[in-house]
C-alpha cells in the first residue's frame, strides 16, 4: 500500500484507495495508493518549507554530489526501475530503459552546475564601488508531472530544484504511483534530508485546493505543472494571483512539414516513430503531417504501409507501441475518433484491438489490455477539431501544401507551439521553417519526439508559458537573481547623480 510521505515518514491519513493496474494486462494490480487530502498537500509544504533554509546552506558543489549520488543510483537499478515502467504504463521495454537513462543524464549534467551557480561582477559607475549578482533558490517548489514519462520529466523538475538550494513537493499522477514511488526512494536514499522531497499521492482536485492553501500560507514560492492545457490554464491563473509565474509543460500539436525534397523514407520512419511511439501519447507526438502537394500521395502510400507493418502489442516485447496509459486516456481517445467526419480519409481499422476488430501481426493478447489501432486520417484542415486539437493517442493527421509560407502557416494554426519537424535537402527550407514556426523546439530531419538532457525543452502558446525546463537555462526557473552594491568609498555616493564625466569637445571641424 503506497502513501504520501512528509517530512520523511509515511502519511496514515486518508481512506479512499486507488489501484494502479498494468495497462497492458488489466488484471495486474500494480500497486494500491491511498489518497491524501488537501491538509496533507498543504502540510507537505509546509514540511518542505520548514527544510528549506537548512538545505540552501548546504553548499552547491555539495548538493551536487547529493545529485551524482542520485544518478548513480538510478543507474544501478536501472532495469529494474524501467521494467517498473513498463509493467504500470505499459511503454515498451526500450523507451522505458531510454527513459530511465534520462535521468542519469541529467544528474550528470547537473553534478556541473553545482560548480557552476555563477553569478557576475559588474564594473560601477562610481569609484570605489563594487557591483555584484547572486542566484538564490526559489524557495519551495511544489512539482506536479504527469505519467507518461513517470520517471524522466519529473527528474527533469526534482534535480535542478533540489540543486539549486529548493525543497519539493512532488505530485507525481496517480496511474503512475508505484513507478513514482520508486523514483523517491532513490533520491531520498542519495542523502536528501528529512523535508527536503517530500511525495504526495492526491487526485486532481485536493492537489489544486492544497496548493491554493500552501499558496495562501506562503508556502509555495513555485510551481511547476506538466500536463494538459486545461489545467495549465488553471494553474497559471492561481499562481498568477499571488504574483507566481509557474513553469508550465502543456501539449502539443505538433506539425511535420514533408519538402517536396525530403529523403521520404527518412520522413515515414520519423513520422511511424513521432506519431505512434508510446501510443502517441507524448507532449511530443506528431499532430499533423504537412506534406508537399508533389509527394503528398507517395509519402501517405509509405506511411501507411510502414504503419500496418509495425509491431503492435505486449510492451515487454519488441513493438513500435503498446496500451494506451489508463482507461481515462483510452475513453478520452475514442472521443477524439468521433472527430473524423465524412470530408477524412481514413487509413487503416479504427478503434480497439478485439477478436471483431483484429489487428494482423499483434503481439500478445488484445483481450488483455488497452490496445488502439493506429489511425491515420488524410485530408484535415484548419477548422477541423483533428487539425486544431491535441489528440492524445495513436493518430495522425496528415494535409498538403503548396508553397513553404503555406506549409509555415498551417503548422502555426492551431496555436500550440511546442515542437516541430521539417524533412528537407533544402539548407534554405530549414532556416526559413526554424524562423517561421512559433515552436519552442524544432528538429531538421528528425522526429517532433526526443530531447536532450543539456537542451532547453518547452513550448510557447497553447503549449506553455515560455519557461523551459533542462540543461543551463531551467536554472532561471528555480534560483532568483539577487544584487550586492558596495561602497568602501566612506560617504554616500549618488549613482545617477554623481555620475563621473570626463571632459570632452564635442566640436569637431574638418
Amino acid at each position: 500500500m503506497l502513501r504520501s510521505i512528509v517530512d520523511g515518514s509515511p502519511v496514515a491519513a486518508g481512506s479512499r484507495v486507488l489501484d494502479s493496474r498494468n495497462p497492458a494486462h488489466l488484471d495486474d494490480v500494480v500497486a494500491q495508493v491511498v489518497l491524501a487530502d488537501p491538509a496533507t498537500v498543504t502540510a507537505a509544504a509546509r514540511s518542505a518549507h520548514a527544510a528549506q533554509r537548512a538545505w540552501a546552506d548546504v553548499p552547491a558543489p555539495v548538493r551536487g554530489q547529493v545529485i551524482a549520488n542520485i544518478g548513480a543510483l538510478v543507474e544501478a537499478n536501472a532495469e529494474a526501475l524501467a521494467r517498473l515502467v513498463t509493467r504500470e504504463i505499459g511503454k515498451p521495454l526500450a523507451e522505458s530503459r531510454g527513459e530511465v537513462q534520462e535521468i542519469v543524464d541529467t544528474c550528470r549534467f547537473f553534478l556541473g552546475e553545482g560548480r557552476r551557480l555563477y553569478g557576475q561582477t559588474v564594473p560601477s559607475e562610481m569609484p570605489d564601488k563594487q557591483l555584484f549578482t547572486f542566484r538564490e533558490p526559489v524557495g519551495t517548489a511544489m512539482i506536479i508531472t504527469a505519467g507518461n514519462f513517470p520517471v524522466a520529466v519529473p527528474s527533469w523538475y526534482l534535480v535542478p530544484a533540489l540543486l539549486c538550494g529548493n525543497t519539493v513537493v512532488w505530485k507525481p499522477a496517480l496511474y503512475a504511483a508505484a513507478s513514482a514511488d520508486a523514483l523517491y526512494q532513490l533520491f531520498v536514499s542519495a542523502g536528501l534530508p528529512a523535508g527536503v522531497l517530500n511525495l504526495v499521492h492526491a487526485d486532481g482536485t485536493e492537489t489544486f485546493n492544497g496548493l491554493s492553501q500552501a499558496l495562501d500560507e506562503g508556502l509555495v514560492q513555485k510551481v511547476g505543472f506538466t500536463g494538459s492545457t486545461e489545467v495549465g490554464r488553471a494553474i497559471g491563473a492561481l499562481c498568477g494571483r499571488h504574483l507566481q509565474s509557474p513553469c508550465l509543460e502543456l501539449g502539443g500539436k505538433n506539425p511535420m512539414v514533408v519538402t517536396e525534397d525530403a529523403d521520404l523514407d527518412l520522413a515515414v520512419e520519423g513520422a511511424l516513430f513521432a506519431g505512434f511511439g508510446t501510443a502517441g501519447q507524448r507532449c511530443t507526438s506528431l499532430g499533423t503531417a504537412i506534406v508537399h502537394e508533389s509527394v503528398h500521395g507517395e509519402f501517405l502510400r509509405r506511411f501507411a504501409a510502414a504503419t500496418a507493418a509495425a509491431a503492435v502489442g505486449d510492451p515487454t516485447r519488441d513493438v513500435l507501441y503498446g496500451p494506451m496509459l489508463d482507461e481515462r486516456f483510452a475513453a478520452a481517445y475514442e472521443k477524439y475518433l468521433g472527430w473524423i467526419s465524412g470530408g477524412h480519409r481514413v487509413l487503416g481499422a479504427v478503434g480497439r484491438i478485439t477478436a471483431d476488430n483484429p489487428r494482423a501481426g499483434f503481439v500478445g493478447d488484445p483481450a488483455a489490455g488497452l490496445f488502439y489501432h493506429p489511425v491515420i486520417v488524410d485530408g484535415v484542415r484548419p477548422g477541423d477539431d483533428l487539425f486544431d486539437h491535441e489528440t492524445f493517442g495513436p493518430l495522425v493527421g496528415v494535409t498538403s501544401y503548396g508553397t513553404l509560407d503555406e506549409a509555415i502557416a498551417l503548422a502555426n494554426a492551431p496555436g500550440y507551439g511546442l515542437s516541430s519537424a521539417i524533412y528537407t535537402t533544402d539548407p534554405k527550407k530549414a532556416f526559413a521553417f526554424r524562423r517561421g514556426i512559433g515552436a519552442g523546439m524544432v528538429s531538421v530531419n528528425n522526429s517532433t519526439s526526443g530531447a536532450e538532457a543539456h537542451l532547453p525543452f518547452g513550448g510557447n502558446g497553447r503549449s506553455g508559458n515560455g519557461s523551459r525546463q533542462s540543461g543551463m537555462w531551467v536554472l532561471d526557473q528555480f534560483t532568483r537573481w539577487q544584487a550586492l552594491n558596495w561602497d568602501y568609498s566612506g560617504r554616500l555616493q549618488k549613482a545617477q547623480i554623481e555620475v563621473a564625466v570626463l571632459p570632452a569637445d564635442l566640436t569637431f571641424r574638418l
